[in-house]
């Protein structure tokens, strides 16, 4: 048997390609025959995105892209495909002192590619920023098979469009993720993470701006609510303090700066009206980073939603969403918020009787809320996207110049999002 008709398709509608090339030459076959829909899969941590995927459509997996191109470390970049999973990137940089700092949620699961088509990220967003600070070169291919690559696999390459940011965060519907070169950062020797309870919104709100401003570099701001800090108490096994409002703020480096950076926290936090004050350092930390990373999957929630907004509103956004039931975790450096509806949410209208006021509290303070996972059924009541912004013209554009029968990822890009403005009977603008 070839290894192309290993490959083939089976009877559950998956394509597993063994080499980039492969997979290449099954698009352009698919584009010139049968033209089914084609929905890329790597870790499937993110597929409850958008529109329930077409019954017809062939789910092509990454599973067996999963080499380690280059690693050449004294440059501090690593070039893989896109079936290698995060947590095993993650410990061959470990090997040599070296990590890629963004907290990509069950990385044990998460490929690379899928982790770059998602912009997967979490709460070190605040200190090193998201993936697309960290793809530095890309490779892709079309839906009609055709391959193309960005960038290069050195950081000062800025030759030509910057393909690789358009690609981040695309939802696999503009091409398909085959490589990533991404650039690194030292691993650090020490960690430390504190948390302080509130009892105002308004006591945070002035503390968040303090800490723009301290001398101290945290690389996370997290704002839990109380059912979130419960919910990260029981996951991560650690005695947190308990209040309406969680602050939480994690520094990284060497035990001195650490250290430093835990003493001029601790007493900004305290004269900024903290009510209680504990820190985790090193060990007991790791367990706290990835019950936060992985929070914003929502496990069994019904409806679980994202807010980015200006990053001053934020604690608005959190009390709002406390006192409509959510459970609620906030980047707040950032103003991204990631919310779980109640498990008592029975029903899609009862579920848009609580997002409805909290869309309308982001889009004044200058963002949007988009629904990232509800219950099957729910799709069509519930407004996935949000009312029309003025950049989805340019999106359309732009999705139409890369897949222009919109073959790749139905469902999960801007058509989709278009589409269901015309079902709604809404202005596209």
């Amino acid at each position: 048997m070839s290894q192309d008709s290993k490959a083939m398709p089976d009877n559950t509608g998956e394509m597993v390609p063994a080499t980039i090339p492969e997979l290449g030459r099954w698009l352009a076959a698919n584009a010139k025959g049968d033209r089914r829909p084609v929905l890329p899969v790597g870790g499937r941590t993110s597929l409850g995105f958008g529109m329930p995927a077409d019954p017809a459509s062939v789910e092509v997996a990454t599973s067996r892209l999963d080499r380690v191109v280059d690693y050449p470390a004294r440059d501090m970049t690593v070039t893989v495909e896109a079936g290698c999973r995060v947590s095993a990137i993650q410990e061959a940089l470990k090997m040599e002192g070296q990590r890629l700092p963004v907290d990509v949620p069950l990385a044990h699961r998460a490929t690379i590619g899928g982790a770059v088509a998602s912009d997967a990220g979490g709460p070190r967003r605040f200190g090193f920023g998201t993936l697309r600070d960290y793809v530095i070169g890309i490779r892709c291919a079309t839906v009609d098979g055709r391959l193309f690559k960005a960038g290069g696999r050195v950081v000062k390459n800025v030759a030509g469009y910057d393909l690789c940011k358009l690609m981040v965060g695309s939802g696999g519907s503009l091409a398909f993720v085959t490589e990533v070169t991404l650039k690194l950062k030292p691993l650090p020797t020490s960690s430390a993470m504190g948390w302080a309870c509130f009892d105002s919104g308004d006591t945070v709100s002035d503390l968040l701006g303090d800490l723009s401003t301290s001398r101290a570099r945290p690389v996370a701001i997290e704002l839990l609510g109380p059912k979130a800090a419960r919910q990260l108490t029981a996951e991560s096994r650690q005695a947190l303090p308990v209040g309406p409002l969680l602050l939480g703020v994690a520094v990284e480096g060497n035990p001195v700066e650490v250290e430093w950076q835990v003493d001029v926290l601790d007493r900004e936090l305290r004269a900024g009206g903290a009510t209680d004050v504990t820190w985790a350092r090193d060990a007991d930390t790791k367990k706290l980073w990835s019950s936060l990373t992985d929070y914003q999957l929502g496990g069994e929630s019904p409806v679980s939603i994202r807010a980015c907004l200006r990053p001053s509103r934020t604690v608005d956004f959190v009390v709002a969403a406390i006192d409509a039931g959510v459970a609620v975790q906030a980047h707040a450096g950032n103003g991204v918020i990631h919310g779980h509806l109640p498990d008592d949410t029975i029903d899609a209208t009862t579920a848009e009787e609580i997002i409805g006021p909290l869309r309308e509290l982001a889009a004044k303070s200058g963002g949007q809320l988009v629904v990232e996972r509800c219950e099957s059924g729910w799709h069509d009541a519930l407004s996935i996207w949000g009312p029309p912004r003025g950049d989805w013209p340019l999106m359309t554009s732009v999705k139409r110049q890369f897949d222009p029968d919109g073959l790749l990822s139905p469902g999960r890009g801007i058509e989709a999002a278009m589409q269901q403005l015309s079902d709604d009977g809404m202005d596209q603008q």
